[in-house]
């Protein structure tokens, strides 16, 4: 076999996302952390919207996963969308410590907006081209209602710094900033919803890529 990369607008990307997120929760279960339908959450760090997207489809497929805590730095356009149904990319770019987060345009939240609109082809495409002509699309509050179980928060620079630092002191773990923004995220969620359901953090890169 011969393999590839594939970048994250690439449908086969989310495959191997998918299964491990179903493997993460077989993880909990052997390690005895959880038993068999217990729920989790999720919390990815996500600019392009793919790796959480694949926890969703995780979660159509069985996995009793809660909530997806879609977690953004600084240029947090997914924040916005999941707080008041406008997503709009007529905003400022934002150069953050989390390079792989600074995206104005989630492209795999085209794959979610076609959920929201029942499979529709042609209102996906119609919000889509809304996107590349007027810089904004809006879903109704009563369709983004039904996707609750997503929840969104964003970490500026000086929260990820002092959440590198935090867990540092604290566990003797060397964050990346990208993961860094996942755990902020986290801890603003519970702080918010008081939810102590067991939850993975989605892990996205090696500190050791980021020397500085």
């Amino acid at each position: 076999y011969k393999f590839s990369s594939a970048n994250s607008i690439n449908i086969g990307r989310l495959v191997p996302q998918v299964a491990y997120h179903v493997y993460s929760y077989a993880k909990l279960l052997s390690s005895g952390q959880i038993k068999a339908g217990d729920p989790i959450n999720v919390v990815v760090p996500t600019g392009n919207f793919g790796n959480i997207l694949a926890a969703y489809y995780a979660k159509q497929l069985g996995v009793p996963i809660q909530t997806l805590v879609c977690a953004s730095n600084e240029n947090d356009v997914l924040v916005d969308f999941f707080h008041t149904g406008t997503y709009n990319r007529q905003r400022k770019f934002e150069v953050t410590s989390s390079p792989s987060m600074d995206i104005l345009v989630s492209s795999n939240l085209e794959r979610l907006i076609f959920e929201m609109t029942g499979s529709n082809a042609e209102e996906t495409k119609a919000l889509m081209d809304s996107l590349t002509n007027n810089g904004h699309y809006y879903i109704e509050k009563e369709v983004l209602h039904a996707y609750e179980d997503f929840y969104a928060a964003r970490a500026s620079q000086e929260e990820t710094a002092q959440t590198i630092e935090s867990v540092l002191r604290k566990e003797n773990y060397l964050l990346d900033p990208h993961t860094a923004v996942a755990q902020c995220a986290y801890t603003k969620y519970q702080q918010e919803t008081k939810d102590n359901t067991p939850t993975v953090i989605v892990s996205t890169a090696s500190p050791y890529k980021f020397p500085q």
